[in-house]
């Protein structure tokens, strides 16, 4: 059995002794508000089949695409010049600290109050929100790569681009990669608060419906839809990506 064989194994009996306790709990004790995972599975091909999960799924995808797309570019620029401008450094850090302790939900009102309430206020409030965060990922990583490589490159007088593509790159891949996974997470979870309070569509939005009338098998069959796709994201893009990019530090 391969290494990548031998994990998923492991990730699908995990998930299966998920299940299992689920179901355990709900026939034991048969709780009012936890439905069990066939009601919830039943619940989830309703909404699905009825194309109201997929619509509302495809608009917060595209505004998690489009939130995380601009924050990773605006995190990438600000926290690549403090790492490698002191001045940059300090001129950026006080506000960086700042925008770090804000508090998600004084930022999503804030976005509503000042660009209204319509889309791109989604978008502004979950940059903001995850800027900062990118910026400081970025910025350890530029500061922890290897001077000696760039003075070996120096030497051998490689162009600009080679010089990003095979000293700078490879050694920013390990914060990017931790970059990728903190931020769709964090911004999936910003995207539902803002579409929860402010938007007319949307997961969030359709949350906020289910919580009102108590409909937990819908709320959690929408939850369902998001780890199916953050479990497809992982297996096709992220580990294969990370697998491709990160081979020069296999034994």
């Amino acid at each position: 059995m391969t290494l990548a064989t031998r994990a998923l194994a492991i990730r699908s009996a995990s998930l299966l002794l998920l299940l299992l306790l689920w179901q355990g709990v709900v026939i034991i004790w048969q709780p009012d508000l936890l439905p069990g995972p066939r009601q919830v599975a039943a619940r989830f091909w309703s909404e699905w089949h009825s194309g109201v999960l997929p619509e509302n799924l495809a608009t917060t995808l595209l505004r998690v695409t489009m939130s995380f797309g601009l924050a990773v570019i605006a995190g990438l620029t600000l926290g690549t010049l403090m790492g490698r401008f002191h001045r940059v450094d300090e001129w950026f850090d006080a506000p960086l600290t700042l925008s770090l302790n804000m508090p998600a939900l004084v930022v999503i009102i804030l976005s509503f109050l000042w660009v209204g309430l319509n889309e791109a206020a989604v978008v502004v409030a979950v940059v903001l929100n995850k800027t900062p965060t990118m910026a400081v990922i970025f910025r350890e990583g530029v500061r922890a790569i290897d001077k000696g490589l760039l003075e070996v490159a120096t030497v051998h007088r490689l162009s600009p681009w080679r010089r990003f593509w095979s000293v700078w790159l490879p050694q920013l891949y390990p914060y990017f990669l931790a970059a990728t996974r903190s931020g769709l997470a964090l911004v999936w979870k910003i995207v539902l608060v803002v579409e929860l309070l402010g938007a007319s569509s949307g997961m969030g939005f359709k949350l906020g419906e289910f919580f009102q009338f108590f409909e937990i098998d819908a709320i959690l069959a929408y939850a369902l839809s998001f780890v199916v796709v953050i479990v497809v994201l992982e297996a096709m893009l992220i580990r294969p990506w990370e697998a491709r990019v990160m081979r020069w530090r296999a034994p």
